[in-house]
C-alpha cells in the first residue's frame, strides 16, 4: 500500500511507472479472479437485510462471490446477452445485487437503476440503453420496486427477459413464513420472460462457458440525475472500473479492512469507490439494509452494527454524519479508524462535531459519475485543510480552467474557474451515450481532453483542491454571481441546523435573489428570524444575505443523501409565481412546476377562476423561468 499522506507521496506513486505500466488485469472478472486466487477463503461482501445488532446477516468469501458472478455472467450470455448487450437492475442493496453488477459486465454491460425513480423514468432508461434483461425483486412487502419494473418493462419493449430476486430468503421465521401470506400481487402488464433469479442461477456453471473479454471496453453504464428530471447515461469502462479499484487498494484498503457502506448499489460511490476497492483488494464489505442508510432502524442501531461487524472504515456522506450526531455513541467503536466522506461538501461545524463526538478521523473524496467516480482525497495521515476535498488521485490531472472569448486559459492558485479533470475514468468525447450530449462536455487544452465537470474551485499553491460550487447553481443576483456555499456554511453553525440548502428564487428585478431552506436537527427549535439573523451576522457579503428563510421539516435529498437543489427551486418558482399573480389580482396559481429538456424548470399555470390572460403575460413575463398554461 503507497502512501498518501501528501503531494509528495502522491506524485512518487505516479512517477514511479505510467499508468499503462501498472498492468492491471484488462477486465473487471481478471481482477475478481485475480483477489480469488489471493484471498478465497476470506470475507468479501456480508449483508443483512434488518439493521438489529443480531439479526441474520449472509456473507460470502471471495470464492463464494467469484463463483456466483461466474454463474451470473453465463445465466446472461445464455439469455443472448453479448459484450454490447446490456443487462439492467432495479434492485435494492443485497448480494445478488452485487451479483448482477459484476456479472453484468462480464457478460456484457451492466446498467444500475434507482429504485426511487419512477416507472416512466425507468423505461425510458431501459429504452435508451437498449436493456435485453432486467434483474429486478419478486413483490415484496413495504415496496413497490417489482410493480413499478413491470411498468418500466411494459414501456421498454425491448426488455426480452426479467429476472426476479426474493428478499424472503435473507428472513428467519416468523417472518419468512408471513411474506408469502402477505405478498402483493403483481399483475404482469408485459411480455417479457419471467424467470427466477436464484433457480436459474443455481442451475450454472462456476467456471466462464465463454472467453472472458480480451480488450479494454464498455462494461457498465450509470444514469446522472436525482430522482426527478432528465437523466444522462454515463458509459464506464473497464479501465475505468479498475482504476478505482486500483485507488482503493493502493492507497486505502487492504484485506484486513473491515467497510460499512450503507450506500446504494445504484451509485458510483457504492459500486466503484466501495465495491471496486474491495474487488482489488480483497478488503470486507458490510450492506446493512436494502435502503442502508435510509433503512428502518441503520441510524439507531449504526454505532452497534459497527461494533458486530469490527469495522475499521465508515462510508458515509454529510446528511448521514449529521442525522449520526442526533444519537449518542453507545457502543465500542475502537476499531474504527477512518470515516470516507463524499457525495457534496462536508460543512466545517458538523466535520469538528462529528470527530469530536466519535474520535474518528475524517476524509473528504470528490469524484462524479462522468469521470467514473473518483478524482481526489484529503491526504492519509497528512496533513488536512478541513472544507477541502484533498489532492488529486495519482493518474488524475485536475486543471482549474475558464473558458474566454480567447479561448481556455489556465486559472492561477486560488483563482476560481471550473475543475476539470483527466484521467484512466474519463472516456474523452464520449462519456455519455447520447452524442449530442458530449458536445462542450470537455475542454482540449493542450494534448488531452479535459472533462468539465461542472463544479466551480480552485487549486491552492499546496495542489489542494477546493470545491466552491456548482456552476449551475450559482446565484445571479443582477449579473453577480452568489455561491449557494456562503448561505449554507453560514448556516451550518447554527446549533439546531442539521442542513441548509441555498438557490436562487425568481426576481423580475435581480433576475435572481437567495433563498435558503433549513431542515432543523431533530427536537430542535428555531424560528426563521432567529436563523435570519444568525446567517447575515456571518456573510460577509451584502447581496448573499437571504432574501428568503424557511424551515422545512426534511430537505427534498437524493438516494445519496445530497440536497436536492431542484425540488428546492420548483418551491420556490411556485411561492414566487403564485404571490405575483395574487397580488396583481388573477385567480390562477401554480399546478406543478415541471422540467424540460430544452427549457429547464416550466411552471404550469392553473386558472380557478376569471383570467385576464393578459395581464398575467404581463405579470410573469417578468420573470425569467419559463411557463405554460396547463391544458
Amino acid at each position: 500500500m503507497s502512501k498518501f499522506s501528501s503531494m509528495a507521496d502522491r506524485n512518487a506513486t505516479e512517477s514511479a511507472m505510467s499508468w499503462e505500466e501498472r498492468a492491471l488485469p484488462t477486465t473487471v472478472y481478471g481482477l475478481l479472479s485475480r483477489t480469488t486466487e489471493k484471498f478465497g477463503t476470506r470475507n468479501a461482501v456480508s449483508y443483512q437485510i434488518l439493521s438489529g445488532v443480531k439479526d441474520k446477516a449472509e456473507t460470502l468469501t471471495w470464492s463464494d462471490l467469484h463463483g456466483k458472478v461466474t454463474q451470473a455472467a453465463n445465466l446472461f450470455r445464455g439469455l443472448g446477452v453479448g459484450e454490447t448487450d446490456v443487462v439492467a437492475y432495479l434492485l435494492p442493496n443485497a448480494n445478488e445485487t452485487v451479483i448482477t453488477l459484476l456479472g453484468g459486465t462480464v457478460a456484457g454491460i451492466a446498467n444500475p437503476i434507482n429504485p426511487l425513480l419512477d416507472a416512466e423514468q425507468v423505461g425510458a432508461i431501459l429504452r435508451e440503453t437498449n436493456a435485453k434483461v432486467l434483474v429486478t425483486l419478486k413483490p415484496f412487502p413495504k415496496t413497490d420496486v417489482a410493480q413499478k419494473a413491470a411498468e418500466a418493462v411494459r414501456l421498454a419493449p425491448n426488455v426480452k427477459t426479467v429476472l426476479e430476486v426474493d428478499l424472503n430468503r435473507y428472513l428467519t421465521p416468523p417472518k419468512s413464513w408471513i411474506v408469502p401470506l402477505i405478498r402483493p400481487k403483481n399483475p404482469i402488464a408485459h411480455s417479457a420472460k419471467m424467470l427466477d433469479f436464484g433457480a436459474e442461477l443455481a442451475r450454472q456453471n462456476t467456471v466462464l462457458d465463454f472467453e472472458d473479454a480480451r480488450e479494454d471496453r464498455p462494461c457498465a453504464y450509470f444514469h446522472t440525475g436525482g430522482t426527478t428530471g432528465m437523466p444522462k447515461v454515463a458509459q464506464h469502462t473497464f479501465s475505468g472500473m479498475n482504476y478505482n479499484g486500483w485507488l482503493g487498494a493502493e492507497l486505502l484498503f487492504d484485506e484486513e479492512s473491515v467497510v460499512m457502506c450503507p450506500l446504494p448499489l445504484f451509485h458510483v460511490f457504492a459500486c466503484h469507490v466501495i465495491l471496486m476497492s474491495m474487488v482489488a483488494s480483497g478488503a470486507h464489505v458490510v450492506f446493512p439494509t436494502p435502503q442502508g442508510y435510509r433503512g428502518e432502524g441503520v441510524f439507531d442501531n449504526f454505532w452497534k452494527l459497527l461494533e458486530r461487524w469490527n469495522v475499521t472504515f465508515i462510508i458515509t456522506v454529510p446528511t448521514a454524519l449529521s442525522a449520526l450526531m442526533q444519537r449518542p455513541v453507545d457502543a465500542d467503536i475502537s476499531s474504527v479508524k477512518t470515516a470516507f466522506s463524499g457525495s457534496s461538501p462536508l460543512p466545517i461545524e458538523l466535520y469538528k462535531r462529528f470527530e469530536k463526538a466519535s474520535g474518528v478521523e475524517i476524509i473528504e473524496g470528490y469524484g462524479l459519475t462522468e469521470a467514473t467516480c473518483l478524482v481526489s482525497c484529503n491526504p492519509i495521515g497528512g496533513i488536512k485543510k478541513v472544507g477541502s476535498v484533498g489532492i488529486p488521485f495519482p493518474y488524475s490531472d485536475v486543471k482549474i480552467l475558464m473558458a474566454t472569448s480567447d479561448g481556455v486559459r489556465h486559472c492561477d492558485d486560488d483563482e476560481i474557474g471550473e475543475i476539470c479533470v483527466s484521467n484512466p475514468g474519463v472516456v474523452p468525447h464520449a462519456t455519455y451515450t447520447e452524442a449530442e450530449k458530449n458536445h462542450d462536455l470537455y475542454h482540449d487544452f493542450g494534448n488531452r481532453a479535459y472533462l468539465r465537470t461542472g463544479d466551480l474551485g480552485r487549486l491552492d499553491g499546496d495542489g489542494y483542491l477546493w470545491i466552491t460550487g456548482r456552476a449551475k447553481d450559482l446565484i445571479i443576483r443582477g449579473g453577480h454571481n452568489i455561491d449557494p456555499a456562503d448561505i449554507e456554511e453560514a448556516l451550518a453553525g447554527h446549533e439546531a441546523v442539521a442542513m441548509a440548502g441555498a438557490i436562487g428564487q425568481p426576481d423580475a428585478h435581480s433576475g435572481e435573489l437567495p433563498a435558503v431552506y433549513v431542515e432543523l436537527v431533530a427536537g430542535a427549535t428555531a424560528s426563521e428570524k432567529d436563523l435570519y439573523d444568525f446567517a447575515v451576522q456571518r456573510i460577509s457579503e451584502r447581496a448573499a444575505h437571504p432574501k428568503h428563510v424557511e424551515i422545512l421539516d426534511e430537505l427534498p435529498k437524493t438516494a445519496v443523501g445530497k440536497v436536492f437543489k431542484p425540488d428546492l427551486r420548483r418551491r420556490a418558482i411556485s411561492r414566487i409565481f403564485d404571490q405575483s399573480l395574487k397580488d396583481a389580482g388573477q385567480a390562477a396559481h401554480v399546478s406543478a412546476v415541471a422540467e424540460d429538456k430544452k427549457r429547464g424548470l416550466v411552471a404550469q399555470i392553473e386558472r380557478s377562476g376569471d383570467v385576464d390572460e393578459a395581464k398575467v403575460v404581463e405579470v410573469l413575463g417578468r420573470f425569467a423561468v419559463a411557463w405554460d398554461w396547463k391544458d
